[in-house]
């Protein structure tokens, strides 16, 4: 059976996937190996420099100490602290800093002391001094690497994850602009033959109230083909009295709902919105219908039109069924739906509508199950 291109571009993703965590293991087993490399060389010649320093040591003075000198002098990554039998620090070099307090001093030899065996120094008097020694400061270095190597990974499989997610919606947006732009162009000739059947029949029956509903709903039917149209086009904003086109919308819905749904607006004042009439209008639709649909054909719908600081906001409650918590963010999701019959992009297309395009917030802001869920419309004010 072939794969739709749909299959094909999810495999290439898993793929994808696989491969970037792959690549990605393989990096860091890799830097890895070669950290474990260093740290054991490192500590290979920190190992070299303190036999030579015990054997300088415990040479007799007419031994030739020219080579172990110089490999005691060349260290300039070891940190050694020289310090008498009360580890009291009589010298030091390599250290992370010069400016030690005596007793931070004390604490360092300890420590060094503790991690490694001191080299032990007599002097001519029979008094012993201590040679010690801790980590150099490359080998402390490579000890965070394995960390940042871990924190660069990580990035990584983030910068694949948001990659991923980019090429996700930009796929769904040439679903719906496709999609939407199909639609449009496929109403367009019905939509044409029943507006000029309508004009004939209106010569017919001119004192017939029918002809007046056909002709608002075929115009209706030509008002959604143009709100498909727009879809991925650029939108047309205006500066519109947003009171009015509520009323407007709430008119021609309540003529189509079962009377048994009473609907309610009320607003604080009167306000202005920057909105893209047919879209909006859809919008309102869609909120209204889902109410209905949550109601069961019973009960009551209020809009409310308000503002608060920057912003206007619609308020659009029912007294339906509700949502369920684990719900609630899933009611935006493309094909999400709890109806029976419905493709579930109704309320995403809302979102759309009002996020992408008019930069706007459209959420559930209650709901409680049996009785009822109010969404709110967010624009900024102008």
């Amino acid at each position: 059976m072939a794969s739709s291109i749909y299959d094909i571009q999810q495999y290439t993703k898993a793929v994808f996937i696989v491969l970037a965590v792959i690549i990605a293991s393989l990096s860091f087993y890799v830097t890895h190996n070669l950290v474990a490399s260093l740290s054991s060389e490192e500590q290979a010649r920190m190992e070299i420099w303190a036999n030579a320093t015990r054997e300088l040591v415990s040479m007799p003075d007419e031994c030739n100490l020219t080579f172990v000198q110089e490999v005691i002098s060349e260290n300039t990554t070891i940190p050694v602290v020289l310090a008498d039998t009360t580890f009291r620090v009589l010298s030091y070099r390599n250290l992370e800093k010069d400016d030690y307090t005596d007793a931070e001093l004390t604490a360092l030899a300890q420590d060094f002391a503790a991690a490694r065996k001191a080299i032990v120094v007599t002097m001519d008097d029979g008094e012993k001094q201590y040679i010690c020694y801790g980590n150099s400061l490359l080998l402390k270095k490579l000890a965070y690497f394995p960390i940042v190597q871990f924190i660069v990974v990580a990035l990584y499989l983030v910068l694949v994850v948001l990659v991923l997610l980019a090429m996700k919606r930009a796929e769904q947006n040439k679903v719906w602009v496709g999609l939407s732009k199909e639609t449009a162009h496929q109403l367009g000739t019905p939509i044409s033959s029943m507006l000029a059947w309508t004009e004939i029949l209106k010569t017919k029956y001119p004192d017939d109230k029918m002809m007046l509903e056909m002709e608002k709903d075929v115009n209706r039917l030509r008002t959604i083909a143009e709100r498909f149209s727009q879809i991925g086009s650029k939108t047309e904003f205006e500066l519109v009295e947003i009171n009015g086109l509520i009323t407007r919308s709430l008119t021609y819905i309540r003529t189509r709902i079962s009377k048994k749904v009473n609907i309610d607006f009320f607003s604080r004042n009167t306000y202005y919105v920057m909105i893209n009439i047919p879209l909006f209008e859809w919008v309102i639709e869609n909120l209204c219908k889902n109410a209905v649909d949550a109601m069961n054909g019973e009960g009551g719908i209020t809009i409310f039109l308000g503002d608060k600081e920057s912003i206007v906001y619609i308020d659009i409650t029912d007294t339906g069924k509700g949502i369920s918590k684990k719900n609630i963010k899933k009611v935006f999701n493309p094909g999400f739906t709890t109806k029976r019959r419905g493709w579930g992009l109704g309320l995403s297309l809302a979102h759309r509508i009002i996020e992408e395009y008019h930069k706007g917030k459209i959420y559930v802001k209650h709901s409680e199950i049996n009785k009822g869920t109010t969404f709110r419309i967010e624009f900024k004010k102008v």
